[in-house]
C-alpha cells in the first residue's frame, strides 16, 4: 500500500513538472525579427540572357561552282577589302570561254557571207530594173529580184543579232572565269571558314558560303530576349551591365540601342529582341558568347531605404496578443484604398474633414455625406447637391464593386472616408457621365466656367495651359488631391499629367491611403506622365516616339518595435529592387538606423483558431471576411474578401 502511494506521488510530481514546463514553453514570448533602415543605392533592373554578335558580318560566297583550288585566309585572319582569299579551279570555265569565242567567230563569218549575198542580189535587182524599163524582162522576174534583196537584208539583221548574242555569252563566260577568284568585300576578320581545299562547291541552287567576315570586333552587340512583361520599360540609351562565363569575375557595360518589334514565341512565352551596343576594345568578348544581361531601368543613389520584407509584414490579432499589446484603433483600415471597390472588407475609416468648397463645387451637405454601412446599390440616384443632368452613379465603397469607388470624395461626394459613398467624380473621367454626348459635355463645361469668379477662371485657364505643355491626361472638375491623378481645386488639373483620374481626392494634409499601381478608374500612378505617341513629325523610328519612363510612387507601411510594442509607420515609397525600397516620406518620420519588423516567429503553433498559420503573418485572419470598409487591408489593415487592387 505504501509503495502504491509512493508511486502515485512520484507520478503526480513528474506530471506536474512536465505540465509546468509545457505551460511555460507555450507562453514564451515570440521572437521578433527586425532589420535596420539604411541608406544606399537602389537599382530597378531587368535581367535577361543574350548572345554576343559582331555589329556587321558579311557572308562571302561564290556565284560559280567548282573545286576549291586554293584558300588564302583562315580563321582569325585579318583581311583587307579586295584581297584574294580563295580561288576555284577555272578549267571548265576556260573551256566554255573557248567555245564562246568560236561561236563569235562563226557568227562573224556568217554575217560576212550574208553581206556578199546582199550585194549580189542588189546588182541583180538593178539589172532587172533596167531590162524591165525596156520591156525586155517580165514583171514577175523584177518582183523576184526585189524579194531576194529584202530577204538578204533580213538575214543580215538576224546574223547581227546572233553575233551580239555570241559575244554576250563570251562575256558571261569571262565574268564567271573572274568569279573563280574570291576577294574580301570589306576590311574585317575571318570568324568562320566553311570549306576546305579540294572541296567541290555547287552554286546551281544557291550561293555556297565560303567565309564569314566580321567588320570590327572592337564594337559588338548583345541581342537579348526580353520578356513581354518587361518590354514596356525598355528605352534606348538605358545602361546595361552583363557577365560572360569566360570572365566570371569581370563586368562589362553597354547601352540599349534598339527594341525590335518582332516577337518570338517559344512554348507560349513571348519575347522581344533587344539590341545592346557593347564596346570591346580589349577584344575579350567573342561572337557567340552567352551574356547574362542586367538592364538598368531606374537608379536611386544614396537614398533612405527600407527592407522589402518589412513592407510585406502584416501583424494579426495573434501577434498583438502574444506581445500583450492592445489592437491599435486604426488596425484593419483598408490602407490600400481604391482599386475596384472592396467587398466584405475590414473596418472603415472615419470621415475626414471636408475642404472649404469653392464656387461651382458641391455644397458641404454633400461633401460630408456619411459612410454607407449596408451593402446596397442605388441606380441613377443623385445625392443632395448634385445636379440632375449629371447622371452620376452612386457607389458604395463598403461592398459594391465599382470603377469609381475609392477613398475620398470627388466632384459630388466631397471628401469621403474609405468605405464612404463616392460618385462618378471621385476620380472618374473629369466628373462627367460617360453617357453624355459631346454637346452635353460642352454645355456642362460652359455652365461651370460661368459659375467661376474671374480669379478662379484665370487660375483654371493657367492650369489648363500647364497641363497642355506637360502632355497631361484628362483633368477633372472638382475632386480633391487624387492619389492617382493629382487633382486639385475646381479645375481638377493634373500637374504631373495624371491619367484619367485618380483614386478620388483626400483632403490636403489628410492621412491618405496607399495609391495603387492603377487607380480606381484605371488612372496613372502618382507622378506618371500620360503621353500619347504620335506618328506625325520627323520621327524615323518607333523608339523616338516614346519619352522617358515616369517615376512610380506607391503607398505602404512598416512596423517598428518600441518597448516591445508594435507601432505602425505609414510610408510613401519609390523605386524597389525586390530587396530594398526607397522611402520618399514617412509618417511619423523614420530615421536611418531605425529597426523595422520583418517577421514574428512563435515557439510553437498557437491554439487559437487559425493557429496552424499563426507563425505566418501573411496567412492569418487578416485575409478573412470582415465588416464593411476597405479592401485587402493594405498597410496595417485587416484584409477582406475581394479587396481593392
Amino acid at each position: 500500500m505504501k509503495k502504491l502511494i509512493l508511486i502515485i506521488i512520484v507520478l503526480a510530481v513528474v506530471g506536474g513538472g512536465a505540465g509546468a514546463y509545457y505551460m511555460r514553453k507555450g507562453t514564451k514570448e515570440p521572437e521578433v525579427r527586425t532589420a535596420p533602415i539604411t541608406r544606399g543605392d537602389i537599382v530597378d533592373a531587368v535581367q535577361a540572357t543574350g548572345t554576343l554578335e559582331a555589329v556587321t558580318t558579311v557572308q562571302v560566297g561564290t556565284q560559280v561552282g567548282g573545286i576549291v583550288q586554293e584558300l588564302y585566309a583562315d580563321f582569325n585572319s585579318i583581311v583587307r577589302k579586295g584581297q584574294v582569299i580563295a580561288r576555284l579551279d577555272p578549267t571548265i570555265l576556260d573551256t566554255q570561254i573557248e567555245q564562246q569565242r568560236a561561236n563569235v567567230t562563226r557568227s562573224e563569218a556568217d554575217l560576212e557571207r550574208l553581206k556578199v549575198t546582199l550585194a549580189d542580189t542588189r546588182q541583180k535587182l538593178e539589172r532587172a530594173k533596167a531590162l524591165s524599163e525596156k520591156n525586155l524582162l517580165p514583171r514577175t522576174e523584177l518582183e523576184t529580184a526585189e524579194v531576194n534583196v529584202r530577204s538578204s537584208e533580213a538575214q543580215i539583221r538576224s546574223s547581227e543579232a546572233g553575233l551580239v548574242q555570241a559575244k554576250s555569252q563570251l562575256h558571261t563566260a569571262e565574268v564567271n572565269r573572274e568569279h573563280t577568284v574570291i576577294t574580301a568585300p570589306i576590311d574585317g576578320i575571318v570568324i568562320q571558314r566553311s570549306v576546305e581545299p579540294g572541296q567541290t562547291v555547287n552554286a546551281g541552287m544557291s550561293a555556297p558560303t565560303l567565309y564569314i567576315l566580321a567588320a570590327d570586333l572592337t564594337k559588338m552587340q548583345v541581342r537579348a530576349n526580353i520578356d513581354e512583361a518587361d518590354v514596356g520599360r525598355m528605352r534606348p540609351g538605358q545602361d546595361v551591365t552583363f557577365r560572360v562565363d569566360a570572365y566570371p569575375t569581370e563586368q562589362f557595360t553597354g547601352k540599349v540601342q534598339q527594341v525590335r518589334l518582332q516577337p518570338t514565341t517559344v512554348q507560349n512565352v513571348v519575347t522581344y529582341q533587344t539590341v545592346i551596343d557593347v564596346p570591346n576594345n580589349e577584344m575579350k568578348l567573342k561572337p557567340g558568347m552567352t551574356a547574362n544581361v542586367v538592364i538598368e531601368i531606374t537608379r536611386r543613389t544614396n537614398v533612405l531605404r527600407v527592407p522589402a520584407a518589412a513592407t510585406r509584414f502584416r501583424p494579426n490579432v495573434e501577434i498583438f496578443a502574444a506581445l500583450k499589446q492592445e489592437v491599435p484603433a486604426d488596425f484593419g483600415r483598408g490602407g490600400g484604398g481604391g482599386g475596384r471597390g472592396g467587398r466584405n472588407a475590414g473596418v472603415g475609416q472615419p470621415p475626414a474633414v471636408a475642404p472649404t468648397p469653392t464656387t461651382g463645387a458641391t455644397p458641404p451637405a454633400a461633401a460630408n455625406a456619411p459612410a454607407a454601412t449596408a451593402p446596397s446599390r442605388t441606380a441613377n440616384a443623385a445625392p443632395q447637391g448634385q445636379e440632375p443632368g449629371q447622371r452620376q452613379r452612386q457607389r458604395e465603397g463598403s461592398g459594391a464593386e465599382g470603377r469609381s469607388a475609392g477613398p475620398g470624395g470627388g466632384t459630388v461626394g466631397g471628401n469621403l472616408p474609405s468605405g464612404g459613398e463616392g460618385f462618378r467624380g471621385d476620380g472618374g473621367r473629369g466628373g462627367f457621365d460617360p453617357n453624355m454626348t459631346s454637346e452635353e459635355r460642352r454645355k456642362r463645361m460652359e455652365e461651370r466656367m460661368a459659375a467661376m469668379t474671374p480669379e478662379e477662371r484665370a487660375a483654371f485657364q493657367e492650369r489648363m495651359a500647364q497641363r497642355a505643355q506637360s502632355g497631361g491626361g484628362r483633368g477633372g472638375f472638382g475632386g480633391g488631391q487624387g492619389d492617382g491623378g493629382n487633382r486639385q481645386g475646381v479645375g481638377g488639373v493634373q500637374p504631373q499629367g495624371g491619367g484619367r483620374g485618380g483614386a478620388g481626392g483626400a483632403a490636403p494634409g489628410a492621412n491618405r491611403p496607399r495609391a495603387n499601381a492603377q487607380s480606381a478608374t484605371r488612372g496613372a500612378p502618382i507622378g506618371r506622365v500620360a503621353s500619347t505617341p504620335s506618328m506625325t513629325g520627323n520621327a524615323t523610328t518607333i523608339d523616338s516616339l516614346f519619352g522617358p519612363l515616369p517615376s512610380v510612387e506607391t503607398r505602404g507601411a512598416a512596423w517598428v518595435l518600441e518597448n516591445k510594442q508594435l507601432k505602425q509607420v505609414r510610408l510613401r515609397l519609390g523605386v524597389s529592387d525586390s530587396t530594398f525600397t526607397e522611402i520618399l516620406e514617412a509618417t511619423p518620420e523614420i530615421r536611418e538606423g531605425a529597426e523595422v519588423v520583418t517577421n514574428v516567429i512563435f515557439e510553437q503553433a498557437s491554439t487559437t483558431p487559425g493557429g496552424a498559420n499563426a507563425n505566418n503573418p501573411l496567412m492569418g485572419p487578416q485575409r478573412g471576411r470582415g465588416g464593411p470598409g476597405g479592401g485587402f487591408g493594405g498597410p496595417g489593415g485587416g484584409g477582406g474578401n475581394r479587396g481593392g487592387r
